[in-house]
């Protein structure tokens, strides 16, 4: 069993004074029919503070209703509680919105205009599973430390850059998971052409033309740069397939440091004996460079300023790891649908809440 912690009594009025200006709880309960009724839990204040026990609080239902009795929240037996948190499924996804709402870009990082913001995901499982049940998918904002994005969905929802709407001005940054023709081009569609992205890319995962439309071999170029460990660039086009608008990339690549060759090497090689695959030389070729792509064309954005905003994606991955270790969100003890979304949401309202709220310590920190 999970370690009990509540919000504590005498703070939560301080919790409710962290929410948005102007949010209403209670109509947001009513408008999603979270409360219908007016018995037991009468307000929607009460069926926030019940789903933060039941989560992050990591309660089960026994001791959720127990402690509503206990702190005269609401008198519910174990099904009822159950049943209340099911029906509050789109009243916690409401809420997540209207945080998310709220969130203003952080500050300029490395580029004056520019927003730098990372994207990425994390899969959690339902008891007993052996797969993914759920993805979290994220935008975390580096110039204000914290998500500016958060979208829960079942193990079908791919990861896709242009989840959570750009800003005019962002840049994004994403790992191979993005490396992706039609979901690159579905960004910068969605900003109308004024965000930009920097991916990393597999040596396979798009298919490359110089800009007169001639086939480009990557693994080619990439046996003919020197030893150095400048980086190095190209201006190329993507497609999906044939018939396929293309898409205009610059490709920069740095040679990384025989550890880390090795390393890459070593990983490859187990996971084509574990999946019992034959492992294409190809890989290793690839496995000593750091491939990047981005929409970032011109001069105003040197190379090594790219590849030191992509060593940034680590703070996206920290962040992940915090829901985990500090707030178990990995740790889902439902199996029914709206229960699992109940049970998430209110993990991710409680993240968005840290997030503020650790703002305001470094805002004060000297």
């Amino acid at each position: 069993m999970q370690d009990a912690a509540s919000v504590p009594t005498d703070q939560f009025i301080e919790l409710l004074a962290r929410l948005p200006v102007g949010l209403d709880l209670d109509s947001l309960a009513l408008e999603t029919k979270a409360i219908q009724r007016r018995r037991e839990l009468v307000d929607g204040a009460s069926l926030l503070r019940l789903a933060l026990a039941r989560g992050p609080g990591g309660f089960s239902l026994r001791q959720t209703a127990g402690w509503a009795s206990l702190l005269d929240i609401a008198e519910l037996s174990n099904p009822a509680v159950y049943y209340r948190l099911k029906q509050a499924t789109d009243f916690l996804s409401a809420l997540v919105e209207r945080l998310l709402a709220a969130k203003a870009a952080g500050a300029n990082l490395r580029w004056a205009g520019r927003t730098l913001r990372l994207a990425d995901g994390t899969c959690v499982s339902t008891p007993g599973s052996k797969s993914t049940d759920w993805r979290v998918h994220g935008v975390f904002d580096l110039g204000r430390g914290g998500f500016s994005h958060l979208e829960l969905t079942d193990q079908h929802g791919a990861e896709a850059l242009e989840r959570g709407a750009p800003l005019a001005g962002e840049i994004r940054i994403g790992d191979r998971n993005y490396a992706r023709v039609a979901v690159l081009k579905r960004f910068l569609m969605q900003s109308d052409g004024k965000s930009d992205f920097i991916v990393r890319i597999g040596w396979n995962a798009l298919q490359l033309s110089t800009l007169r439309g001639r086939s480009f071999d990557l693994i080619g170029y990439l046996q003919g740069l020197p030893t150095d460990m400048k980086p190095h660039e190209i201006k190329l086009r993507a497609t999906a397939g044939q018939g396929d608008t293309a898409l205009r990339l610059r490709l920069i690549v740095q040679r990384k440091t025989p550890e880390a060759t090795e390393a890459t090497r070593l990983a490859l090689r187990r996971t084509a004996i574990r999946k019992g695959k034959q492992l294409d030389p190809r890989s290793l070729i690839a496995a000593e460079f750091m491939i990047l792509g981005t929409s970032l064309l011109t001069a105003e954005y040197p190379a090594n300023g790219i590849l030191a905003a992509y060593r940034l994606r680590w703070q996206i991955e920290l962040a992940f790891k915090r829901l985990k270790s500090l707030l178990h969100i990995d740790r889902l003890p439902t199996r029914t649908e709206r229960g699992s979304r109940s049970w998430l949401y209110a993990h991710l309202i409680l993240a968005l809440l840290c997030d503020d709220l650790s703002q305001d310590f470094l805002e004060s920190s000297p």
